[in-house]
């Protein structure tokens, strides 16, 4: 347990967190996987890739999310003809009045922001797609030779449309491997359509009240990463990620419908989101339901499927299941 917070310290900050489920909860009907997810990720310190087909409230859902924190939020709507400067920022020429002499002065982009709404993100071409991963990468945005820092917390949340539709630019596999997780919205019941009819149609709105700072979430960053994962979960997420590679003792699943495996950087991802997922059901341990219910999110963008797999009509969350039956959990 941290050091530097007491024990009411660190149950007072996990409160704030179910204070911000309920605010998102106002705008926001049904969606609570979707929810815990993208709160995973801004917990663990990733980026997330909201991956469904219009109409579903992703941009609603993530502006939301932007009402409830009281951080800087900025919506970039992405075109196919919208250039990296459109992003990143540019420089434009300023005269001082008082000299007469002209310089050049770097202008923000909108990436400059706290949480970045990235929408329909493979509707742009590669090169500007490029701009934007770089800046998640390095936190930093480099032009005419000087380095800007982004502001912390600094949040991706981006959103695609399924890839079989018309005018889409899939993201490379390099580039997927940069967000923490891919997270599928679906279709919601029937139940939650009928309530989203009822209360979208009607002259009110809701209000979503701002709840959590970004010191907040800095401090909440810090102390998902000091969650206690025991030595026998790190072994079965170890295991997890390095049976999604084809080979000889991969399971048959993985070796009929995967080309290339998932890297390092998934063990990474599953650890950081089981401790984030832990912290936000309250417990200061990961526990082995917090890895299976993170497994599919946080490989399914980094497995790359065979032809057969594609012939087959196979998904990366089929071969998620299959690792999982093939290596279940330890025992508690």
């Amino acid at each position: 347990m941290s050091k530097e917070l007491s024990e009411a310290d660190i149950k007072a900050q996990i409160a704030r967190l179910g204070d911000l489920r309920a605010a998102i909860a106002t705008a926001i009907v049904g969606q609570d996987e979707v929810v815990e997810q993208l709160l995973t990720g801004l917990l663990a310190g990733g980026h997330c890739l909201l991956e469904g087909v219009p109409g579903l409230g992703k941009t609603l859902l993530v502006r939301t999310l932007g009402q409830a924190l009281d951080l800087r939020f900025r919506r970039i709507q992405f075109t196919p003809d919208l250039m990296p400067s459109d992003i990143l920022g540019t420089e434009i020429l300023e005269e001082d009045h008082g000299t007469g002499k002209r310089h050049f002065q770097f202008q923000e982009g909108p990436v400059f922001t706290n949480l970045l709404l990235a929408d329909e993100l493979n509707r742009t071409p590669p090169k500007t797609q490029a701009a934007l991963l770089e800046a998640m990468q390095e936190h930093t945005v480099s032009y005419a030779g000087v380095t800007h820092s982004l502001p912390a917390p600094f949040f991706v949340l981006a959103t695609q449309n399924p890839l079989e539709q018309a005018g889409t630019y899939p993201l490379p596999e390099a580039q997927l491997d940069r967000f923490l997780l891919h997270v599928k919205v679906a279709y919601p019941s029937e139940a939650e359509e009928r309530e989203i009819l009822r209360s979208t149609t009607g002259s009110g709105s809701a209000s979503v009240p701002a709840v959590m700072d970004g010191a907040a979430i800095l401090a909440l960053q810090r102390l998902a990463r000091e969650v206690h994962l025991g030595d026998d979960l790190l072994s079965w997420i170890n295991r997890l990620v390095r049976a999604s590679r084809p080979g000889p003792d991969a399971p048959a699943e993985v070796r009929a419908w995967v080309r290339w495996g998932a890297g390092p950087r998934a063990g990474q991802a599953l650890v950081l989101c089981a401790k984030a997922r832990a912290l936000l059901h309250g417990r200061f341990a990961a526990a082995r339901g917090d890895i299976a219910a993170l497994a599919a999110p946080v490989l399914r963008h980094r497995l790359l499927l065979s032809f057969s797999a594609e012939a087959e009509g196979r998904d990366a969350d089929e071969v998620v299941a299959a690792l999982l039956r093939a290596l279940p959990a330890p025992s508690a």
